[in-house]
């Protein structure tokens, strides 16, 4: 089975729910996508590439996918996630603010670069909101998981240089 990292953010009301309750109710929608299932911690982030809008909270999930669940068949789940919170994808602004985004991170050691999708995400390393609740799960599973320990080590240095940005847990686990 294949393991699947998805990062969740939201940013904007949708109807009457508040950004961190439309990041909870993404979480529970996705869960069963997943054979197994952890779910970090829910971090307030500063918005990146475009300042002038609310912040984030952002989330990461990672687990056993599905059997036969394809990263396209996965990338189609997330669109209907996204929809159903209001997300229009032809209307927002690129990196402003959403009502919902969940990103494929990692999907095993896939590597997919096409019009469709892009494994492992491409700004994946350089935002904070993504490694800091990754890292939490990595901490987590790294006595059950050899994969989890070369993980830390792979994407540790790019933690490092990403401590200026501004990111503070805000929320256990849901």
């Amino acid at each position: 089975m294949r393991e699947a990292t998805l990062g969740i953010g939201s940013n904007m009301p949708y109807r009457s729910m508040p950004p961190i309750d439309i990041v909870k109710a993404a979480c529970a929608e996705l869960r069963p996508l997943f054979v197994s299932f952890t779910a970090s911690s829910i971090y307030r982030t500063q918005a990146l590439y475009v300042a002038d809008q609310n912040d984030f909270y952002n989330m990461v999930v990672q687990g056993a996918v599905r059997e036969g669940l394809t990263p396209y068949a996965l990338l189609a789940e997330i669109h209907k996630i996204e929809a159903k919170y209001g997300r229009n994808r032809k209307k927002e602004i690129r990196f402003g603010p959403r009502s919902l985004d969940i990103d494929i991170e990692l999907f095993g050691d896939m590597e997919i670069d096409d019009e469709a999708l892009t494994i492992p995400h491409p700004r994946m390393r350089e935002r904070a909101f993504v490694l800091v609740p990754l890292f939490e799960i990595f901490k987590r599973r790294e006595s059950e998981n050899d994969e989890a320990s070369l993980l830390i080590k792979k994407y540790g240095e790019d933690l490092k240089r990403l401590s200026a940005q501004r990111i503070e847990r805000c929320a256990e686990t849901v």
